[in-house]
């Protein structure tokens, strides 16, 4: 069974750090060095300084980033810019945007959950990770010793039911609010009502958990309990047991699954006849057209159709788009033989293993393809028209049922399957490891 405990968080004490939107930015890995820098001047206790430190001149050392890291938490604490919750708490957390036209309200709430080590419990990872990201992880969590950025979990319900315990728990309450670059508004309520919290834990205890952002920090987490472990026994209720989530319903109204396309460089001049040519008798191919228009019309004949088995191709030697459905797909049983019939059924799976590595490597054997992900048509148009990559490649994201059905078996889908928008906001509240 999952645990999901309450805890007591420290938060920033808004008397003293005055908006929360000043102090607080997305994940550290999705902040760009012009970023890191505009969080640094806009405020001198943004969450930035902790979840991404930035090299200083005269650093003998990496490690000198990390040491500041703990200064900066040690001395936030002693001038009270953060501040401990009184008494255990969970925390309520809506996010509210748009997107293409639809508005949405996505509702879950953060807490701790407990360690499992993958392929032992209930917590199901569906992404591969990458040694470099936890090494970095783990020597900031030694350092300050805190869960400074949420991981994001999902969990089945059908009806809702964890939710609207909370939702009702907080009803008329006033929520801490900050707004991000994006124009996303984030709001908080924290609560310590013992029976909603006893009801949450009760509906959680018995459903499985999958991480859907954050892998790097949960298995970091994982990591860090082991390096104490190591040094001697850790009691049952020490906070490296845990680590701090996000906790989301997969039915949740709010829950949007975006795409993530393929820029691909390292091609020969590629035009659209010899794109049809490597695809052959594989597909059926219908030409929709040139130019951003026909990037947009492709992109939504394929949200029409809803499969994992149609593609969009765009070729910058001749500015070409081609609508593309998969009509044999029976060479992916040989090409992915050691993966499951779920997985090689992924847009992305039979994009990468079937058509790149295999049908444009056949027909390009020389090439050194470079992948490059990108979310918004505009940025897929810019780089054919800029010529910074031969091919594009719109794909349909992998959905929850296949996120399930995949990684409740511990299969992991490959990278970039899924992307959950928007991203969590850092900064909200810190748990303590220690």
């Amino acid at each position: 069974m999952v645990q999901v405990q309450p805890f007591r968080g420290w938060r920033y004490d808004l008397l003293q750090v005055g908006d929360l939107s000043e102090v607080t930015a997305p994940p550290y890995d999705v902040i760009s060095p012009a970023e890191q820098n505009e969080l640094y001047e806009r405020h001198p206790c943004n969450v930035v300084r902790l979840i991404l430190n930035r090299e200083e001149p005269g650093d003998d050392s990496a490690d000198e980033r990390y040491q500041r890291v703990a200064q900066f938490v040690r001395h936030w604490q002693e001038e009270g810019i953060l501040q401990q919750e009184r008494e255990d708490a969970l925390y309520v957390y809506h996010q509210e945007f748009d997107w293409e036209g639809r508005h949405y309200v996505r509702k879950g709430f953060l807490g701790r959950l407990r360690l499992e080590e993958f392929g032992k419990g209930h917590v199901y990872p569906h992404e591969q990770t990458m040694s470099g990201p936890k090494a970095d992880r783990l020597a900031l969590t030694k350092s300050c010793k805190m869960n400074l950025s949420p991981i994001f979990g999902l969990y089945p319900d059908d009806q809702a039911a964890v939710q609207k315990v909370l939702e009702a728990a907080v009803a008329g309450g006033t929520p801490l609010e900050a707004t991000d670059d994006l124009g996303v508004v984030h709001r908080v309520w924290p609560i310590n009502d013992h029976a909603a919290v006893g009801q949450v834990q009760s509906l959680l205890g018995d459903r499985p958990i999958f991480i859907a952002d954050g892998h790097h920090r949960y298995e970091t987490a994982n990591n860090y309990r082991g390096e104490l472990q190591a040094d001697g026994p850790l009691d049952d209720a020490h906070p490296a047991n845990f680590v701090l989530m996000m906790f989301v319903g997969m039915s949740d109204d709010g829950l949007a699954i975006l795409p993530t396309h393929r820029l691909i460089s390292g091609l020969p001049e590629l035009t659209l006849e010899d794109l049809s040519a490597a695809l052959g008798e594989h597909f059926e191919c219908e030409q929709t057209g040139s130019g951003r228009e026909a990037a947009e019309a492709t992109w939504k004949q394929m949200e029409q159709d809803g499969s994992q088995t149609v593609f969009g191709f765009g070729t910058a030697a001749d500015g070409q788009w081609l609508f593309a459905r998969l009509s044999d797909g029976s060479p992916m049983a040989e090409l992915a033989a050691e993966q499951s019939e779920a997985w090689r059924g992924l847009g992305v799976s039979i994009l990468h293993r079937f058509v790149l590595d295999h049908l444009v490597k056949q027909k390009f054997p020389q090439a050194d393809q470079a992948c490059r992900y990108v979310h918004l048509m505009d940025e897929v148009t810019t780089s054919l028209d800029e010529g910074n990559s031969q091919l594009a490649c719109l794909v349909a994201p992998a959905q929850l049922e296949h996120v399930e059905q995949i990684a409740s078996k511990f299969e992991k889908m490959p990278p970039k399957s899924t992307y959950f928008y928007p991203k969590l906001l850092s900064g909200l509240v810190f748990h303590p490891l220690s």
